[in-house]
């Protein structure tokens, strides 16, 4: 309590207490900013490489090692996880036996990518198995019964990934096979009757590991694989190669950047580069992706098209395409995720804009952002929930109807559990059904019980912290200038990345910069350049800049001096390589 209120009462950074987006800039915690300094003092690093280390909590004797994470260091013992080794003992018996095995898997892209994993894997080892993904709508999120049933008639052995710790009953409907449950969501208070449940968000777990996706719980059940495989003079296959689909996951689950997962990130980055994987080399053509990967990339250009089967086509494809072998079916593949994609973005469009004017109207108080339609699709309902938590910087749940069950998806905010949440009102009887984690949540609830379980749920994040008075802050790590800004630096502050959820992408204040020339970029974007007076330039481009008051705010000011504010960034543009700032905010300086 006395932080926050100590970070309330700071000067607001470069006196900007609001800036053309209603944000109030801030710096770095002194403390963060001594530990920089002291940082700078003691390695060759820039002082801006420092300021993110040391917001990172990372010591100096500690940076270059923190810059170059080793996977060797940092991936922890699989058998630290309980039921692991069990369970790799019942996959690797299936495997020499020539089991029947059966893979069912979340439509997501952290489902399609374990089971991709394991496909994968079991290929190198001259096996197959049958891939199984619940349609969204028909079916649902999880393992239902049928299914389950009809799986186990035909297999011997069902791995459930990215689901199942919670599927008591569609796990009992199983019957005369075994099932292994790899997964990452919030468990209950009991266990389904699984052979074997993998979870590092067990009841019963410490919670170290919580970080994972589901692909990272899959990859160490690979890695102790591999390691019962040596014990016994046998070779297993090359796990290294298979880091693209988890760090694809990894980012696409919005993960946080941590630990492990921040090695499997930088790791996966490398493999991807190769262009190895016949299925992300076709979707990185089709979008068009030039340059090296960045977790930009994984989340915001090859993870949605990825998705794009699960929300709104047929489910198995972004898992077939992530597995696939065959460069002509892959191309295949890619092309119909790419189509649905861009009709995906056309449905959440009406969607979202319907979800922001509801919620607009209820918003006051409430530390939740919700809103809920009749029809509304259920595989945006999660896009456009994202959105509202952006617009309101609250918890947000959107809600389709159809007839008197809805579907809901939700998405959280920093500090508050949205998962436990929302598994608090399915015991309390005002949910049908939900589950998730911290920062995202799926539920299901009866219509006439929609009022009451929306105000129960505001009542339980506000309990967790969550608040509708919370005021638009944006963090910035230093001041930089222009002459400053080079490739070299670039590089060195991507180093200490990836960034991501929990370790956000630095952000730096160009103070009293002359605004040189602002040109406009099809409909909302904006390019711009600025400089010291007499000193260099830089430019920048600011995304979307009309869509919102930062525009025309910049446009106004042109031959005049403002503080600028974003990320500095390298541009890969026809074989030239260049710096250039990514605004995403302006102020004007104190008279």
């Amino acid at each position: 309590m006395r932080e926050a209120m100590a970070e309330s009462s700071a000067a607001a950074f470069l006196g900007v207490e609001r800036s053309a987006l209603g944000q109030r800039w801030e710096g770095p915690d002194p403390s963060h900013a001594r530990l920089a300094e002291a940082m700078a003092q003691a390695t060759s690093l820039p002082h801006p490489v420092c300021a993110v280390l040391a917001r990172a909590g990372v010591a100096p004797q500690e940076a270059e090692r923190y810059l170059s994470p080793a996977l060797r260091d940092l991936l922890p013992d699989p058998r630290s996880l309980r039921d692991m080794q069990a369970a790799a003992q019942r996959f690797l018996a299936a495997v020499d036996a020539g089991e029947r095995i059966a893979i069912f898997a979340d439509y997501d892209v952290d489902g399609g990518a374990s089971a991709a994993l394991l496909i994968c894997w079991l290929r190198g080892m001259g096996r197959e198995a049958t891939l199984y993904v619940p349609d969204r709508i028909a079916e649902g999120y999880g393992p239902n019964a049928p299914a389950m049933a009809a799986l186990a008639r035909d297999h011997d052995l069902v791995v459930c990934v990215d689901c199942g710790t919670v599927s008591h009953e569609p796990i009992a409907a199983a019957k005369g096979a075994d099932v292994v449950v790899l997964d990452h969501h919030l468990g209950g208070e009991t266990l389904p009757p699984a052979l074997a449940v993998v979870n590092p968000n067990r009841q019963d777990e410490s919670g170290d590991l919580g970080h994972l996706c589901a692909a990272g719980v899959v990859f160490l059940l690979l890695v102790e694989a591999n390691r019962q495989l040596r014990e016994s003079a046998r070779q297993g296959p090359d796990l290294m190669a298979m880091l693209d689909l988890v760090a694809l996951a990894t980012v696409a689950d919005v993960a946080p950047l941590v630990g492990v997962n921040r090695a499997f990130v930088r790791q996966g980055l490398r493999v991807m580069a190769q262009r190895e994987r016949v299925g992300l080399r076709a979707l990185a053509d089709l979008a068009r992706l030039e340059a090296a990967p960045s977790a930009y990339h994984l989340g915001f250009v090859l993870g949605p098209r990825v998705n794009a089967g699960g929300r709104i086509g047929a489910a198995d494809l972004g898992a077939r395409l992530l597995a696939c072998d065959d460069p002509s079916e892959a191309e295949a593949l890619a092309a119909r995720l790419d189509a649905l994609n861009t009709e995906r973005r056309e449905i959440e469009m009406a969607v979202r804009m319907a979800a922001l004017a509801q919620a607009e109207e209820r918003a006051g108080a409430e530390p939740l952002a919700w809103a809920a339609g009749e029809g509304w699709h259920p595989g945006v309902i999660g896009i456009a929930a994202s959105r509202l938590k952006e617009a309101f910087d609250r918890p947000a749940i959107v809600i389709g109807f159809d007839g008197d069950e809805g579907k809901g998806s939700g998405r959280s905010v920093s500090g508050v559990d949205l998962g436990a949440a929302v598994q608090r009102l399915v015991r309390e009887g005002l949910l049908l059904k939900g589950g998730g984690h911290r920062m995202a949540a799926g539920l299901t609830v009866a219509r006439d019980q929609l009022e009451s379980a929306m105000a129960r749920l505001s009542e339980l994040l506000a309990q967790q912290g969550a608040s509708a008075a919370r005021s638009k802050r944006l963090r910035l790590e230093a001041v930089l200038m222009p002459g400053a800004v080079s490739t070299a630096l670039v590089e060195q502050l991507e180093a200490a990345g990836p960034f991501g959820a929990s370790a956000p992408a630095p952000r730096f204040a160009f103070p009293n910069m002359r605004i040189q020339s602002v040109r406009r970029m099809g409909e909302s974007h904006m390019r711009l350049r600025f400089g010291e007076t007499g000193g260099a330039s830089l430019d920048a481009v600011a995304f979307g800049a009309f869509d919102s008051a930062l525009g025309d705010f910049v446009a106004a000011a042109q031959g005049q001096s403002l503080h600028l504010a974003g990320r500095i960034e390298i541009n890969d543009w026809a074989g030239r390589r260049s710096v250039q700032l990514r605004l995403e905010d302006a102020a004007r300086p104190r008279a």
